[in-house]
């Protein structure tokens, strides 16, 4: 016999492993492209559904059901409700009602097997789905709604044909051994091995389809095969407690409640496995059609841990919270003890946090460039020592508007303070310095996409010109560092506006050498508007963290000397224009 296998009695009775493990692995990869075919096609279309029909009880727990039924996988659903929830968008009591839902809705894949999985034969409908799906595949491109119908098709195809793998791996086998010799070990050996592998294969549909293989082939008999899909039931609870590791409160209390849920449901069915077994066999005859019979106790179980728990979803929402209470990060570190009452004191702690936004706002645009912040900074910033080391570039975006809104909101009490004109100027000022910060990072956030592109692509140009913002950005903080040690004002003044000029000279510098590629045709049309774009959204970005420095850090007098500098060499750079125009005439 061909491949790796195990013997029984004789090698002509043995188990086909490698067909067993290719079979679950083409059913694994066919429930991958039924489940992302889905989510692409109308995967917004779900999550409204998610948001906006699971108000109440009833409901939250119908739509789980129901979307959970047509995606085939209940921790996908279980995924998105951990993110809803996260995001505030679902309540927590709806959360769980969804999370109860998607536990019979994940039922239907049993009921597929069992109906059609060893009823037909999967050849005759799995291989056409497969080649029809395939041919649509070559056809049509990634962007055509067709390319997804595809994937679904051969999704289906695989799921099926994966399904008779294993079922046929296993067929000889399960003939010629003595599953009595197990039976000493008890039903809670087969409730442990249904909790272990779908653990580990993170799928209760592939630990159900193999449970449903096992009893179709005779492998196990049909109380042992319940056990197992109630350990299945218990094994799924771990891809959603993967989920909420390092997530915020509210994952840790939708990932419990959806623990304590299939925990419950399934020592309450295990305990009651005899009387539960009795009821199916009253509706289907188990000796004659033990695989449609497993499939109704699965679903049977799972809606009764529903009637259960139906009644007590608001205490177990509040039980969650007050064992995961919000923690709120506090992000500033100026403004927390800071009251508004005293004005100077005030002001002062409001001028240092725009400050420290933006350090953050340098730190980010560095992350962005890949850029070692040594090179910058000989301190640890607070968002590196406070927030979690794994973050990601967008937490570290979320953190920083985080921190904005709240520097707004001392601000705006600030406001309710009796304030002099003078004071309530200079507050004014600083509030424009924090929102030309928060402008400056949405620019460098705006380029990720065309930096990237530059850094990966191979024309070798569009890879200097990234080294070049790079450059840029390097010389920028560097300027600006020498700025900050500057103790006399109108030096400061001066090399303020130095730091301007040399932006605005290689913004210039920039476009002419783009414009010389172009003549060349080193560059085609879309790399040339790509450059453009993030070039303009650089030079602003660095323009927008030197003018709120000058709101910041310098007088009335010198930032109205600054503005009116500025206002000159604009009136001068549009005289050039005229004459170069003229002389080109």
């Amino acid at each position: 016999m061909g491949g790796f296998s195990i013997p029984v009695t004789s090698m002509n009775d043995s188990l086909d492993l490698w067909k067993l493990l290719a079979g679950l692995s083409i059913f694994l990869y066919g429930m991958f492209l039924l489940e992302d075919a889905i989510k692409t096609m109308s995967g917004r279309a779900f999550r409204q559904m998610i948001r906006y029909y699971t108000n109440g009880r009833l409901r939250s727990i119908g739509s789980g059901a129901f979307i959970t039924g047509i995606l085939q996988s209940s921790s996908a659903v279980s995924l998105m409700v951990l993110a809803f929830v996260g995001a505030g968008v679902m309540t927590m009591e709806n959360g769980i009602g969804v999370m109860m839902g998607a536990n019979v809705g994940t039922t239907l894949t049993a009921w597929i097997v069992a109906v059609f999985g060893f009823k037909l034969k999967i050849e005759a409908f799995a291989l056409p789905l497969v080649a029809a799906g395939g041919l649509i595949f070559i056809v049509f491109g990634p962007s055509s709604r067709l390319f997804q119908i595809s994937r679904l098709l051969i999704g289906f195809g695989f799921l099926f044909l994966g399904l008779d793998f294993m079922k046929t791996s296993v067929e000889n086998f399960a003939q010629h051994i003595d599953i009595s010799t197990l039976a000493h070990y008890g039903l809670w050996l087969y409730l442990v091995f249904g909790i272990v592998i779908t653990a580990l294969m993170q799928s209760s549909s592939a630990s159900i389809a193999i449970v449903l293989t096992g009893l179709n082939s005779g492998l196990i008999n049909f109380e042992s095969s319940l056990a197992m899909v109630i350990g299945a039931n218990i094994g799924t609870t771990v891809t959603v407690l993967l989920g909420s590791i390092g997530g915020i409160q509210s994952k840790k209390r939708v990932s419990t409640s959806h623990l304590i849920f299939n925990v419950t449901t399934g020592i309450v069915a295990f305990a009651a496995l005899h009387p539960l077994s009795w009821l199916v066999s009253r509706f289907i005859d188990i000796s004659t059609d033990a695989v449609m019979a497993l499939a109704l106790f699965h679903t049977l179980f799972n809606f009764l841990g529903v009637v259960i728990f139906f009644p007590f979803i608001r205490l177990l929402a509040r039980f969650l919270i007050r064992t995961f209470p919000d923690r709120k990060e506090v992000l500033t570190i100026y403004l927390n003890n800071t009251p508004t009452e005293v004005t100077d004191a005030a002001t002062a702690s409001l001028r240092k946090e725009i400050l420290h936004l933006f350090e953050e706002c340098q730190l980010y645009s560095l992350r962005t460039f890949n850029i070692d912040d040594k090179l910058i900074f000989d301190h640890t910033l607070p968002f590196e020592k406070n927030l979690p080391k794994r973050s990601t570039l967008p937490d570290f975006y979320a953190n920083v508007k985080l921190l904005h809104g709240e520097i707004i909101e001392f601000y705006a009490k600030l406001l309710r303070v009796e304030l002099k004109e003078t004071e309530a100027k200079e507050l004014e000022r600083m509030i424009y310095a924090s929102r030309n910060i928060m402008n400056s990072i949405k620019n460098t956030k705006g380029m990720k996409g065309d930096l990237d592109e530059f850094e990966g692509s191979d024309n070798e140009h569009l890879n200097q010109q990234y080294k070049l913002f790079r450059r840029r950005l390097v010389e920028l903080y560097h300027d600006i560092n020498r700025f900050l040690e500057i103790e006399n004002p109108q030096e400061q003044y001066r090399s303020l506006l130095r730091t301007v000029v040399h932006i605005e000279q290689m913004d210039k510098q920039f476009i002419q050498t783009v414009m010389k590629r172009a003549a060349a045709g080193e560059i085609n049309e879309l790399e040339i508007a790509s450059l453009l774009i993030a070039n303009r959204l650089f030079s602003q970005s660095c323009r927008l963290q030197v003018f709120a420095l000058k709101d910041l850090l310098l007088t009335e007098n010198e930032i109205h000397e600054f503005d009116h500098a500025m206002d000159m060499k604009e009136l001068m750079d549009e005289e050039q224009q005229k004459k170069a125009a003229a002389q080109s005439v």
